[in-house]
């Protein structure tokens, strides 16, 4: 066989098997959509919490994309456009999120209470992205905090502590018009946060970032529907069961699903040491990003399997999943997958040697 046809050949076989590799995520597209991502540039001067943002710095940064439907595109645009701006320093991580919002309202005023009860704004943050271990700090209008300490997700039997608290944590709301008023109408109100890097630290460990770091984060509003009984504002109730209307969940990066405690679905930042002067900063695609995706489709595979047969799939071929993938930019990977009814793991191995696993309590290690 002369050069040229070799080549041809050799195309065409790549091309069949980046097909397949397509094709193995059919039925759970909605779980990898891409995620968004945004450069966090350095506060070059203090950042007062008053909710104002009146810091030149501020003006500097980035709105983020509008928040979307927590199930994507495919749903209908949310009522009232939200967005957030980040920014950092040695000591913090800042954030900014405007709300726009007719009736803004929030009663609750004690530390702790369930306050997604009520409108509120959500930030979600696992710092080295391995979907276990992360901080969840919620806020209402009223300026009352909820934060909690997830060490894994609900789904693989995370039970949350609700006696962590974010030592150090400063926020701040503004309202632009009047909180809990039924008689106006309102503009938006402000969340302005500054996280110290020292409250996500676990361990000995510095929790501070380098230029180029990435972490996963994503942030959520969750919007009741209302009316005003007596002057106060109520969630509203279907007229047939009494039971509350369901919340609509807006956020920066779709889960693809409704929960947002799918960390390896969240949005990713990038740390830049540069200043935040309206320059755009590419964000660095990771090959591992590429090569976590697999372990991620075998894992949903895998819990299917579990639901509809009581047992965890005993090879890759019983979940219709190849054991070599080639992927578009990471080269050939293998899959080697290790189970029993009640167990498994999924390990991926790089042309180059490097590995990474994932096991039945969606464990990642890199």
């Amino acid at each position: 066989m002369n050069r040229l046809k070799l080549v041809f050949v050799l195309t065409i076989i790549l091309s069949g098997l980046q097909l397949c590799a397509q094709q193995l995520f059919s039925g759970f597209e909605h779980l990898f959509a891409p995620v968004r991502h945004y450069t966090v540039f350095r506060a070059s001067s203090d950042i007062i919490i008053d909710g104002k943002a009146g810091e030149s710095d501020w003006g500097n940064a980035a709105w983020s994309e509008d928040f979307l439907d927590i199930e994507g595109e495919k749903m209908p645009r949310p009522l009232y456009r939200t967005r957030v701006k980040m920014l950092w320093d040695n000591t913090n991580l800042y954030m900014l999120a405007e709300l726009e919002e007719p009736h803004v309202w929030g009663y609750f005023d004690e530390h702790d209470v369930i306050v997604f009860n009520e409108n509120d704004f959500e930030v979600f943050i696992d710092p080295d992205g391995d979907s276990q271990n992360y901080f969840e700090i919620e806020i209402n209008a009223n300026n009352t905090v909820f934060d909690l300490f997830m060490p894994r997700p609900y789904r693989d039997g995370g039970i949350p502590l609700i006696s962590w608290n974010s030592p150090g944590l400063k926020t701040a709301v503004f309202v632009d018009g009047t909180l809990n008023n039924p008689n106006d109408t309102d503009k938006k109100w402000t969340v302005e946060m500054a996280i110290p890097f020292s409250a996500l630290q676990l361990g000995t460990g510095n929790q501070r970032p380098a230029d180029e770091q990435v972490w996963r984060i994503n942030f959520s509003r969750v919007q009741w529907q209302t009316e005003v009984v007596d002057g106060i504002y109520k969630r509203k109730t279907d007229s047939a069961t009494g039971r509350i209307l369901s919340e609509d969940n807006w956020i920066w990066s779709p889960q693809g699903v409704i929960n947002m405690h799918f960390p390896e679905r969240w949005g990713m930042i990038q740390f830049s040491e540069k200043p935040a002067n309206g320059e755009i900063v590419e964000f660095k695609t990771r090959e591992k990003d590429e090569l976590v995706q697999y372990l991620w489709l075998v894992y949903y595979k895998q819990k299917k399997f579990q639901a509809e047969n009581k047992r965890y799939a005993a090879t890759l071929s019983e979940i219709s999943v190849p054991e070599t993938i080639v992927t578009k930019n990471a080269g050939t990977i293998q899959l080697e997958l290790t189970a029993t009814p009640h167990q498994f793991l999924i390990k991926s191995t790089t042309g180059n040697g490097a590995t990474m696993s994932l096991n039945e309590n969606g464990i990642l290690r890199k």
